[in-house]
């Protein structure tokens, strides 16, 4: 358990580390690769580790010293002797399905009891279109899952829904290994969109540059192999966010210094977000500064791009005047833990009159004036802590408890967070 210990008004300079959305695509990029990628400034944390492992057990060589060097495996999927386990890494356990899907010998993914929880069945219908043999090993749609990999063979094939970014963009990873060109097809709405474009950012900086309707409902992926490069990545603006958001919560002021502008990440779009509420948003050398406001006003907003967000948002929207609108996002539900419940009970035990709803919660702000301190579960969500641990800064007798599980994607958050507060 960690007590938050309230400042009047944070004023920081923090470099965050490497985005972890970045990281895991441009580490499947690299391992199917032909030669010696390195990667420059990816994020060192449980998932990545997840999926580095993983990787290893599929025979791609993986030395971390200064970077990461990939010695790519031209897209030849080596067989594994263990099982391969993937925590609760949900972008991972999707990644590495097609990924192992390209191989030509039998698979087990498996992760751990709330990976149990996560449906994956749109994945494994698309791969099912392209021919791939992968079934739910218990018959739940969701991991663990058995592979009786024999490589994919492409063509069309339907994504039958796109309620999660990462199954579109597993596919889209592994597509140009396929037997012939590929053709993706998607059905139903498709959120967390800009997802989906870094992905094919990625793809393209890796010589595979995919046709994509404007309302990324159609793909076609030529058949080819990605080039080894060197690849910087950019500072995750998911967890920049607790920094811009404890500027605007104080009133202080947080310049975060590796998130550039333009940025990949479509999270980086929570500063607009932060402005519309009052916030001066500038732009301050390759990163960005945030200076809050005394007075935040409520807003409404479609998060549907932004989950991971989204618990950050609703902090900043208990310290606000009015009412806040978070909408359309019913997706929060099979992330980590059921991150809108979790949100709005956790956000009501600080005092928060905050409604929930199947995809969305309503924010009745007072400035803060009725916030109290609690102490809050993190349901092992490493968001959780990280966004509850803002409200800290302003109402004394915040508690986190499960803290460690910021390991999962931000390993000295804690140490980083601190520094506000000197």
């Amino acid at each position: 358990m960690i007590e938050i210990k309230p400042i009047a008004r944070v004023d920081a300079k923090i470099s965050v580390p490497g985005s972890k959305s970045l990281t895991q695509r441009a580490l499947i990029a690299a391992a199917l690769a032909n030669g010696e990628s390195r990667l420059i400034g990816p994020l060192e944390s449980e998932d990545t580790e997840y999926s580095s492992k993983a990787l290893g057990q599929m025979g791609v060589s993986i030395e971390k010293d200064d970077g990461w060097r990939i010695e790519g495996n031209g897209g030849v999927i080596h067989p594994s002797d263990e099982t391969i386990y993937l925590g609760n890494n949900g972008t991972a356990t999707r990644f590495l399905t097609s990924v192992a899907s390209l191989g030509n010998s039998l698979f087990v993914i498996d992760g751990d009891e709330r990976m149990y929880e996560r449906p994956i069945s749109p994945l494994l219908a698309a791969l099912k279109g392209w021919g791939v043999d992968i079934v739910s090993t218990r018959a739940t749609g969701c991991p663990p899952l058995t592979i009786n990999a024999s490589g994919i063979n492409g063509g069309t094939t339907v994504l039958p829904e796109g309620k999660s970014s990462q199954y579109l963009s597993s596919l889209l990873l592994v597509a140009p290994y396929a037997g012939q060109p590929a053709i993706l097809r998607v059905e139903g709405e498709i959120v967390s969109k800009p997802y989906v474009v870094m992905t094919l950012a990625v793809m393209s900086d890796f010589g595979i540059e995919v046709e994509a309707s404007s309302d990324l409902s159609l793909f076609s992926i030529p058949q080819g192999c990605y080039q080894a490069r060197d690849y910087k990545i950019e500072g995750d603006a998911s967890n920049a966010s607790y920094f811009w958001a404890a500027a605007a919560v104080t009133g202080g002021r947080v310049t975060v210094e590796n998130v550039p502008v333009p940025s990949l990440q479509g999270d980086a779009m929570l500063v607009p977000l932060l402005g519309r509420m009052g916030c001066e948003v500038t732009r301050s050398g390759g990163g960005i500064t945030l200076q809050g406001s005394d007075r935040l006003e409520g807003i409404t907003v479609d998060m549907g791009d932004m989950p991971d967000v989204v618990p950050t948002l609703a902090v900043v929207a208990a310290f606000a005047h009015g009412t806040t609108v978070i909408d359309n996002i019913a997706h929060l539900r099979i992330k980590e833990c059921d991150r809108l419940s979790a949100v709005v009970k956790e956000l009501s035990k600080l005092g928060t009159n905050v409604e929930e709803y199947e995809d969305k919660m309503v924010i009745h702000g007072d400035g803060g004036i009725s916030l109290r301190g609690a102490e809050i579960e993190t349901y092992a969500d490493h968001r959780m802590a990280m966004s509850m641990a803002v409200a800290g800064l302003r109402v004394p007798g915040v508690t986190i408890t499960g803290e460690n599980c910021v390991v999962k994607s931000f390993p000295d958050f804690w140490e980083r967070f601190a520094l506000l507060t000197e």
